[in-house]
């Protein structure tokens, strides 16, 4: 005997896997894959059938079931495990990217529903609202196209939403390409003798004044120990680096540098050790045997430098197209200025080549 087929309120004959609720809503239950029963919901049944064409569609285009219940959040976790063949550095960097500028504004929505005018939305956003730079964007755009493109290659999403968005969004805004440079030499003196005579900002005069003399990447300074300066002959060793340690998250000194060149040993100006040695005479001694520290008496974060230097060049509106990777292009403009060979100044600054 035929079994009864089973129908809703209004007498609508249901199809298998359909089920009316007794709140008058509809449910579609079905099996995925890995035998994992799954299911979906609509207040009504033509809304209902519409999710079932969807469903059926992924299935027969290989897209996996539970990419409906995946979040970006839930993907970028899976990409920071995969990922590999990072500098530390760069890869902490590409994290703080994602949680300060992602993880709050779409980092909970669902990677199957996400339209690339979605992405063009967001996008706009950082832009118009939050006012980030186009590097900013830049690094932003990175991540999220290369989680989308693993969420393509692993079957959750057909198409990367990411395509081709940060073109437009630089035609629209006119994005123009930022030439890094260095400090000129008014800007220099403007904005040290502001460090040296302010209270508030005399603190970090110290680190920019290295900075300035050496060349260093910030990550090089914050690494600099008292036992790496030569005061005696005028000389420094980098034989470290500032980093986050990956399974702590505690700020470490690494003896692993940026480059196999990094390495290095470089002299530096009597106005610069003059300096150092009243900065030595100054300061409390410490475990860590390291120049810069925080007001803690601890390791000093590259990253809070940076946002300090921010701070303060923001303070002079005609400085403009400065980072704090500025000073280490001061320092090597000011050396091209005084008729340095070329090829001393990228050993000094740690370059694999000219």
């Amino acid at each position: 005997m035929a079994r009864p087929k089973r129908k809703d309120k209004t007498r609508t004959v249901l199809r298998t896997g359909e089920l009316q609720r007794s709140d008058g809503s509809y449910q579609y239950s079905w099996t995925d894959e890995n035998h994992k029963r799954r299911y979906v919901y609509s207040k009504t049944l033509e809304a209902l059938r519409i999710k079932e064409e969807a469903i059926e569609k992924d299935k027969s285009d290989g897209i996996k079931a539970e990419a409906r219940y995946v979040t970006l959040d839930d993907l970028y976790e899976l990409w920071k495990d995969l990922k590999r063949g990072l500098k530390n550095n760069t890869f902490e960097n590409y994290k703080y990217i994602y949680e300060t500028f992602v993880r709050r504004q779409i980092g909970s929505k669902r990677v199957s529903t996400f339209l690339k005018s979605d992405i063009k939305r967001f996008y706009n956003y950082l832009v118009d609202e939050r006012g980030l730079k186009p590097a900013t964007v830049d690094g932003v755009h990175n991540i999220l196209h290369q989680i989308f493109d693993m969420a393509v290659d692993d079957n959750y999403i057909r198409n990367n939403p990411t395509n081709n968005v940060l073109r437009e969004l630089k035609k629209a805004h006119c994005f123009k390409t930022e030439k890094r440079r260095g400090l000129t030499r008014p800007e220099q003196e403007l904005f040290m003798d502001y460090l040296k005579n302010s209270n508030t900002a005399v603190y970090w005069y110290p680190v920019f004044a290295v900075m300035l003399g050496t060349g260093l990447r910030v990550g090089e300074v914050t690494g600099l120990r008292w036992c790496d300066i030569d005061l005696e002959n005028g000389y420094i060793n980098i034989n470290n680096q500032v980093i986050q340690d990956k399974n702590s998250k505690k700020l470490i000194l690494s003896s692993i540098l940026k480059t196999s060149t990094s390495k290095r040993s470089i002299s530096i100006p009597k106005l610069l050790i003059t300096h150092l040695e009243g900065i030595k005479a100054q300061i409390n001694p410490n475990k860590l045997d390291c120049v810069i520290l925080n007001r803690q008496n601890e390791i000093c974060n590259p990253r809070n430098i940076s946002m300090e230097f921010t701070k303060k060049v923001d303070k002079y509106p005609n400085i403009n197209q400065i980072s704090i990777h500025s000073l280490r292009h001061t320092h090597a403009t000011l050396l091209i200025l005084n008729g340095e060979n070329i090829k001393v100044i990228s050993d000094r600054l740690g370059h694999k080549d000219i």
